[in-house]
């Protein structure tokens, strides 16, 4: 997920009567507004492509070099992007590009094409115009684009002098052909951005758990604008081994049939990771009586005995934010209740079964929306719950260190 702008403050050149300007503070002030500029774009909207800038495979251009005959020649088309801190890339004419990747490993490997803005004044020049077009560089790489970067394509290419090709069907591209699935569009940037992490025991858990949780992030930005779960979703272990990687998320996800039991360390890490703003979400079915009564004596030893939604304000907003919910749903003939104790969320249910496309693919849209729906309300809960806690909280500053009064003197001296 992309990051806010840097807090620094902006220094704007004060302009009086009589005031010489040379390139210094004409530069300064120059990049005052671009710094503006930046801010606000990178404060409302995500980096991405803009318009065009497809690949094309492209025979080998005539007067290269025979070794160089080889098939792997792309040619990027014209087009615009933007990159996080709001830097236009623009490329006006079509550009050959030679992909020189040679895979040595026996696996294939991802091969990333990337652009990215380049500021002329990086540029080592022999000569100096008095206006210079803004640049771009097109790169290839084995690790995946950095914030500053916006993929084009992606090659998941084989060993060996292959030839590249167009993919068969563009959803499902096999080895050596181009894949456009990962561009990303610039758009504007969610107000809510929810971090979760999977939680895994020693005992044998769901094994579409974790494939379902991905589900209901991927819905998050589908079904509304205001919010969007990252990326990557990240595997923990549970008990908290480390709260102070834990504190990172907004919420906790755990699943299975087994009771919870911990330790008075690990009740005192889950406290701390509670306090800070987290929330642990648990499911569990309907019949796992041990797992629920281990649930209901864990909240009681925090001191946050579990609350039935239903008997909570109705305009809780888990019941209401985004998505508006009287009644709550009914899964596998079951009807789902949810728990709350402070920052723990016990759903009895099989609510998660219902996010993301069952085996046998049978289930009905409408369940699969409602499920999705109420799990986006719980997700927007914890980055609320989160937000707000954190806000309270203040900021440590580092201590300036003292100047040492008698080396200072010592210096003046010795000048």
């Amino acid at each position: 997920m992309y990051p806010p702008p840097q807090i620094q403050p902006l220094e704007r050149l004060q302009i009086e009567d009589g005031l010489m300007i040379n390139a210094e503070r004409w530069k300064r002030s120059h990049d005052y507004h671009r710094q503006r500029q930046n801010i606000h774009y990178q404060s409302l909207n995500q980096p991405g492509i803009v318009y065009g800038l497809g690949v094309s495979l492209i025979p080998t251009p005539p007067d290269v070099p025979s070794q160089y005959n080889d098939g792997r020649w792309l040619q990027i088309q014209p087009g615009i992007a933007i990159d996080l801190v709001g830097n236009p890339i623009v490329v006006s004419q079509p550009i050959d590009f030679h992909l020189a990747a040679d895979i040595t490993e026996e696996k294939p490997r991802l091969i990333y094409i990337v652009v990215s803005y380049v500021d002329p004044e990086n540029l080592q020049r022999k000569q100096v115009q008095e206006f210079e077009p803004e640049s771009f560089r097109i790169s290839e790489k084995t690790t995946p684009p950095d914030a500053i970067e916006v993929e084009l394509c992606r090659i998941l290419l084989q060993p060996g002098l292959v030839t590249l090709q167009n993919p068969q069907d563009v959803f499902f591209p096999g080895l050596n052909s181009l894949d456009f699935r990962y561009r990303r569009i610039a758009r504007s940037r969610p107000s809510n951005i929810v971090r979760v992490a999977h939680l895994e025991t020693s005992q044998l858990e769901d094994p579409n758990s974790f494939a379902n949780l991905s589900y209901l992030i991927k819905s998050a930005a589908n079904l509304t604008y205001t919010l969007q779960g990252t990326e990557r979703i990240d595997r923990l272990v549970f008990p908290l081994q480390d709260v102070t990687t834990a504190i990172n998320y907004d919420l906790l996800f755990i699943t299975g049939r087994q009771p919870l039991s911990l330790s008075i360390q690990e009740l005192t890490d889950l406290k701390s990771y509670l306090d800070a703003g987290g929330v642990l979400l648990v499911e569990s079915p309907t019949d796992a009586v041990n797992r629920l009564e281990s649930i209901m004596d864990l909240t009681d030893k925090l001191g946050t005995p579990l609350e039935d939604l239903r008997r909570l304000d109705r305009n809780h907003p888990m019941r209401t934010q985004p998505f508006l919910f009287a009644a709550l749903p009914i899964f596998n003939q079951k009807p789902i209740q949810i728990l709350i104790a402070g920052g723990i969320v016990l759903v009895i249910g099989d609510l998660s079964a219902s996010w993301g496309l069952d085996d046998k693919l049978s289930l009905p849209r409408e369940t699969i929306r409602n499920a999705q729906e109420l799990g986006i309300n719980i997700l927007h809960f914890a980055w609320a719950r989160r937000q707000m806690t954190q806000l309270q909280r203040q900021t440590i500053l580092p201590t300036p260190t003292k100047p040492d009064v008698l080396k200072s003197v010592f210096n003046k001296l010795e000048q």
